[in-house]
């Protein structure tokens, strides 16, 4: 048996490295100013006001502290870590204190992958997943997807929203395209009605919303979230309904605190 004081060293010693490996593991791993990279790439942040980019880059920090960024077949460098943080605000941006409880790690695999994860061969044709069962609370990004969504050529598509979309919606217990914990309950048969309304004009092509909101409520949400904060000026104009609705849903006015 140990003397008693053994006992009390190792204990002293193991409590001071359990506490220094937690410190660290919770260090957000930027080794650029990422202030600087926020305004160069982030369209959303650089029309803020700077009591408003403040509170961005506090919830950036928060997001990068709690969430696991790694990359398969590609490396992950700061400003995709930047990036995938922003795309995650930028959502929940008009909520005081909102945490992806739902969401542990991002993995960034180069370019699209296959419904088996493969990112090399043929039949590669996703962007992003959120993952269910055995994949629950991991998030699988396209690393060119997500460049592509902050880029002058992205228009009203942004693959990383779309995706974080899904998580907010999942967040209710179900991905069905109705954030019942974000819309409150007089909303929710207008919402659903708003969307078929929509899907039908998508279907008889007299909507410029992509397409691919037509495979069911829950892609409708994500995509129109993304013409809603990529294009918020185009979607108010041309669908003014549907922007007031997600403007509650979000609880911000991009166009407005925007312009």
């Amino acid at each position: 048996m140990l003397p008693l004081i053994v006992v009390i060293v190792l204990i002293i010693i193991g409590f001071y490295f359990f506490s220094k490996k937690k410190k660290t593991a919770v260090q957000p791993l930027l080794s650029i100013d990422f202030k600087q990279q926020l305004s160069a790439h982030i369209p959303y942040y650089q029309k803020l006001d700077e009591g408003n980019k403040i509170i961005f880059e506090q919830k950036v920090e928060a997001f990068l502290t709690g969430i696991t960024i790694e990359g398969v077949g590609t490396t992950v460098d700061d400003i995709d870590r930047i990036m995938i943080a922003a795309s995650a605000v930028i959502p929940i941006f008009g909520f005081s204190d909102w945490k992806y409880r739902n969401l542990t790690n991002v993995i960034l695999y180069p370019d699209t992958f296959d419904g088996e994860f493969q990112f090399e061969g043929e039949n590669r044709s996703i962007l992003g997943m959120v993952g269910t069962g055995y994949m629950n609370g991991q998030m699988i990004l396209s690393r060119a997807a997500l460049l592509k969504g902050f880029s002058k050529s992205a228009g009203k598509e942004n693959t990383a929203i779309h995706e974080f979309v899904h998580l907010l919606d999942k967040a209710d217990g179900a991905t069905d395209g109705v954030p019942e914990n974000l819309l409150a309950h007089e909303y929710v048969l207008p919402w659903i009605k708003m969307i078929h309304q929509e899907i039908n004009k998508i279907e008889h092509g007299k909507s410029d919303i992509n397409p691919y909101a037509i495979t069911n409520e829950a892609e409708f949400l994500a995509v129109v979230s993304e013409y809603f904060f990529q294009k918020p000026d185009q979607l108010k104009h041309k669908h003014p309904e549907l922007y007031e609705m997600l403007s509650r849903i979000f609880s911000q006015d991009p166009a407005e605190s925007l312009s």
